[in-house]
């Protein structure tokens, strides 16, 4: 039985599973946004949470607490630069988690991992591409 065993053990050993999620939150906290396997993505949103409060609070036991998470150091800048202005108000539930895909291959449910404020850019038609190339190509030649 696994009582008061928590986390998903991902077919990985502890040290393994340690620096796969250390490097996810890192991607996480870079880009805001990552594919990942539905149970990864479920596993990170506790650990995110958690570094994230971290860089809230801002004392130094709780910078030393998320140092052990977060190696990167422009990562680390922008989670205490960044992040406590922008979820200030909001006490928990920092990222959503939007179901994606199946993976080929293993048929793997895929997931997207965001951060609740993340704006997704609109991807531009080529169209609207075109005609503002030519404006920049007419600007240049007057």
């Amino acid at each position: 039985m696994r009582h008061l065993h928590k986390g998903r053990k991902l077919n990985k050993t502890a040290s393994h599973r340690r620096a796969m999620f250390n490097n996810m939150l890192v991607s996480l906290i870079k880009e805001e946004s990552i594919h990942t396997t539905d149970a990864k993505a479920k596993e990170l949103r506790g650990l995110i949470d958690k570094v994230i409060t971290y860089a809230k609070k801002n004392t130094n036991a709780t910078v030393r607490q998320a140092k052990k998470y977060i190696k990167d150091k422009e990562a680390f800048k922008k989670l205490f630069n960044e992040f406590p202005d922008r979820f200030g108000e909001r006490v928990s539930g920092y990222t959503r988690i939007i179901k994606f895909k199946n993976r080929k291959g293993d048929n793997a449910p895929i997931s997207v991992i965001e951060f609740v404020d993340f704006k997704r850019p609109t991807p531009v038609s080529e169209e609207e591409e075109v005609v503002e190339s030519t404006e920049t190509v007419e600007e240049s030649a007057e």
